[in-house]
């Protein structure tokens, strides 16, 4: 990824989370800005984009802060540079495993819960078809 800087209002834009939220994740330590200008503004790099969207998508699938911490920190540690023994890279691994199983099957709930709203709503929108005033007027 490259090393160009954003303020936190892009950031916020191409996340599509408030910049509240993007300093609610600083201050739990989850998203930690590369850099900081001179005035003291915050500057992110690509990558800091990538952990943001990586929190943006476990969060409607229901995972913790903590969860959200242990899933960057393996894979930040499967991307990074220092040299994994195999038992260590396979630990890793599985957390991260764990995670896309975790994932899949809150998917799958949020699927059927879909399915139950449209049903839902194709249900109202038939009742209010039949009783429309054209529907229910009698005609002689």
């Amino acid at each position: 990824m490259d090393d160009k800087h954003m303020q936190i209002g892009e950031v916020a834009a191409r996340t599509e989370l408030s910049l509240r939220t993007i300093r609610h994740y600083e201050e739990t330590g989850l998203v930690i800005p590369s850099a900081r200008s001179q005035g003291g503004f915050r500057l992110y790099t690509e990558t800091d984009v990538a952990r943001l969207m990586v929190i943006r998508r476990m969060k409607p699938l229901g995972f913790t802060l903590e969860q959200m911490r242990d899933l960057l920190d393996a894979t930040d540690r499967l991307d990074g540079d220092g040299v994994l023994d195999t038992d260590e890279h396979e630990a890793l691994l599985e957390r991260v495993r764990t995670y896309q199983q975790t994932a899949a099957e809150q998917v799958e709930k949020l699927r059927v819960q879909l399915a139950r709203a449209e049903d839902f709503a194709a249900t109202l929108a038939a009742r209010l078809a039949q009783n429309t005033p054209d529907a229910r007027v009698r005609k002689p």
